[in-house]
């Protein structure tokens, strides 16, 4: 058809979101090495307008509020004309490996948020 498959915007949005945290001073191997899973437990996508193959998309990751024992990712996603294509949110959950329950966060994981959150203040 042309356009790129409406399945891989879930793989983008896992780039975008690791990306994200490696910005705030940590990475996904970090969280599993420290005992914390993250697992996806809900995403969602509005579509708006389709990506052609061969276009560059640009992801947007926000998080606009501070972790508990969940995490939402927003996303926009843009082509290089700068079109919105697409929102959406991913939402994990902190689960303790040992104990396979959900937890909070570490509290360096929460640090570098907080500090991001003060920056954007």
């Amino acid at each position: 058809m042309g356009f790129v498959y409406y399945g891989n915007y879930a793989q983008y949005y896992e780039v975008g979101r690791v990306e994200a945290m490696r910005s705030l001073g940590f990475s996904y191997r970090e969280m599993e090495e420290g005992g914390i899973l993250m697992p996806v437990i809900n995403l969602t996508i509005n579509y708006k307008k389709p990506a052609l193959y061969d276009d560059e998309v640009r992801v947007v990751t926000m998080v606009k509020e501070m972790p508990k024992v969940r995490i939402t990712f927003d996303y926009e996603c843009y082509n290089q004309k700068n079109e919105l294509l697409n929102t959406g949110s991913v939402t994990l959950v902190f689960i303790d490996k040992a104990r396979n329950k959900p937890t909070v966060p570490p509290d360096w994981f929460l640090e570098g948020f907080r500090k991001k959150f003060q920056s954007d203040t």
